[in-house]
């Protein structure tokens, strides 16, 4: 659930969306997630994205890319070997040359897209906004790695896009699959639910999160699993095979940000092939759609669907291929193939992996 501090501080920004759509000349404010107020004289037309997670999130609550004028490059990579690439051919075009890939921000590069609004992070430092905002740029803050803050940050970005109601659908989808998840999750008893270890990264070092701030953890718990790393310190910590085998997960996922990083790197690998996921075949690349479905997303839902029914067929029995068809056309109005759904779940890799039959084409 939002905060209350949230609740209010959403409230205004919905409220000045609200009484903008009555009195079109009249600004939008927004209070961004460093508790910036935010003023647009009108719904912004042009949107620059730094962060990497916002390029195809503006897709989604615009419904399209004709106001995402410039977005970070590996937002950009993502677009254009991921499904969204085949949606929106344009976004191959849109520069990605706006900032370095340390988020800082190529003002020079920034200011020729003539941006209404320019997304940036929150939590960096003043290094990464003063400049956009010395330069005469627009700028709105993002804080990112949480359910709650997906939340709002969506209702930033649709509330400056003068589209309210895209957030107010989207968001609403996310209550009611996560909602009706914890109520059956509640029932599985504890002895029943199995230790899953997302690996953030996996081909040159191997990276695990504890349970704080760690969005894995969180959707973990939500379908019914255990955080195999609970007990790491930090997010993003450089692990060893050692201590994978110590954990023994029942379940292993990999990340879908290094593209060349397949299942086999786990039946490969002298000490990780032991493990009761790999002699259990129950290794699994996290998907890549719209955006990679590892971290809070657009398209989160379809995660916690993927992962559930992974964890829990008995309990949870989505009709994955259905509901992201119903997702894609609500998000990006497009009617996703069977083979788009085949290459977003990584069907040819790990289609005979336990329990993954159950995503096949009828």
């Amino acid at each position: 659930m939002l905060s209350d501090r949230l609740l209010t501080r959403l409230a205004v920004s919905v409220a000045a969306i609200g009484f903008a759509a009555t009195a079109s000349a009249d600004p939008i404010t927004i209070v961004d997630q460093a508790d910036r107020t935010v003023t647009l004289q009108k719904p912004a037309d042009r949107i620059a994205s730094i962060p990497i997670p916002m390029a195809s999130t503006i897709i989604a609550m615009d419904g399209g890319t004709s106001k995402l004028v410039g977005m970070n490059p590996t937002a950009k990579s993502a677009i254009v070997e991921g499904v969204l690439g085949r949606i929106f051919s344009e976004a191959k075009n849109i520069p990605s040359d706006i900032t370095a890939p340390n988020f800082i921000p190529n003002i020079e590069e920034l200011a020729a897209t003539h941006p209404d609004l320019v997304i940036q992070w929150a939590d960096y430092g003043a290094d990464l906004v003063d400049p956009i905002s010395n330069a005469g740029l627009n700028v709105a803050l993002i804080s990112y790695g949480t359910e709650e803050k997906t939340r709002y940050y969506h209702n930033m970005v649709a509330t400056a896009l003068g589209k309210p109601e895209r957030a107010a659908l989207i968001n609403g989808w996310r209550d009611t699959v996560a909602n009706e998840m914890a109520a059956k999750a509640r029932d599985i008893p504890a002895d029943k639910k199995p230790k899953v270890l997302y690996l953030g990264r996996a081909l040159e070092n191997l990276t695990a999160s504890g349970n704080k701030g760690n969005y894995n953890a969180w959707y973990i718990d939500l379908v019914g699993g255990v955080n195999a790393s609970s007990d790491v310190q930090g997010n993003g910590t450089t692990i060893s095979p050692e201590q994978i085998a110590e954990w023994n997960p029942d379940v292993i996922l990999l990340n879908s940000f290094e593209a060349k990083l397949g299942i086999d790197r786990i039946y490969n690998d002298p000490i990780l092939s032991l493990t009761k996921a790999a002699k259990e075949r129950k290794v699994y690349k996290m998907p890549l759609g719209g955006y990679r479905w590892d971290p809070p997303s657009q398209e989160s839902p379809l995660t916690w669907m993927w992962l559930a029914n992974l964890l829990h067929p008995d309990v949870f029995t989505y009709d994955l291929r259905g509901e992201m068809k119903k997702a894609y056309q609500t998000l990006y109005n497009y009617d996703l193939s069977d083979a788009d759904i085949d290459g977003i779940l990584w069907m040819d890799m790990q289609g005979a992996e336990t329990a993954y039959a159950q995503f096949k084409a009828k």
